[in-house]
């Protein structure tokens, strides 16, 4: 397996891996599945702050994760939501571990202290995989989406991968390397 940088190129195959879990899931909370021109568009947003990965096999995506913006203010810059997709039917094979592991340390070359992710509860599945990984459950919201005909929760969890004593070292974008 070979995890690297995404790019604009790549949309085609993410929007293709993400399309299974629009149109069947509530993982996201997306009801229409983004063009290849929206996934390019996001994917180089993205770069302009934070890392998006891809990891492949054989040449082919077969999963990614990015961090984004937790909440848009600066003292919230040493903080990031995580995302990781891998394609249906590859999953418990270590490779959301890998892409984490590697968003991870690119996270924290950038000073980032706190990383989030908003998961869709019930699911069991992505909160015991942000249990295993350091993760702890902060916050439960009830009945804050409705898709595929009901309401769902979501669920905060957080986990913390510096010094959150004093002042913080400066922010620092992503610059595009490993």
């Amino acid at each position: 397996m070979n995890i690297r940088i995404a790019t604009p190129e790549d949309a085609f195959a993410i929007q293709n891996i993400y399309r299974y879990y629009v149109d069947n899931t509530a993982i996201t909370f997306e009801l229409e599945v983004p063009s290849v021109k929206e996934f390019q568009e996001r994917i180089t947003k993205t770069l302009e702050r934070y890392p998006y990965l891809v990891a492949e096999e054989e040449g082919e995506v077969i999963a990614y994760a990015y961090a984004g913006i937790f909440y848009d203010r600066r003292a919230y810059d040493w903080s990031a939501e995580m995302s990781v997709y891998v394609q249906r039917g590859i999953h418990g094979k270590g490779v959301g571990t890998a892409l984490y592991e590697k968003l991870e340390e690119l996270l924290k070359k950038q000073n980032i202290v706190n990383l989030f992710a908003c998961i869709t509860h019930p699911n069991a599945e992505s909160e015991a995989f942000h249990a295993a990984r350091g993760y702890e459950k902060k916050a439960h919201f009830e009945q804050c989406g409705y898709k595929l005909g009901k309401w769902w929760d979501i669920v905060w969890m957080q986990k913390v991968i510096a010094s959150n004593e004093g002042t913080p070292e400066p922010f620092q974008r992503f610059t595009g390397g490993f």
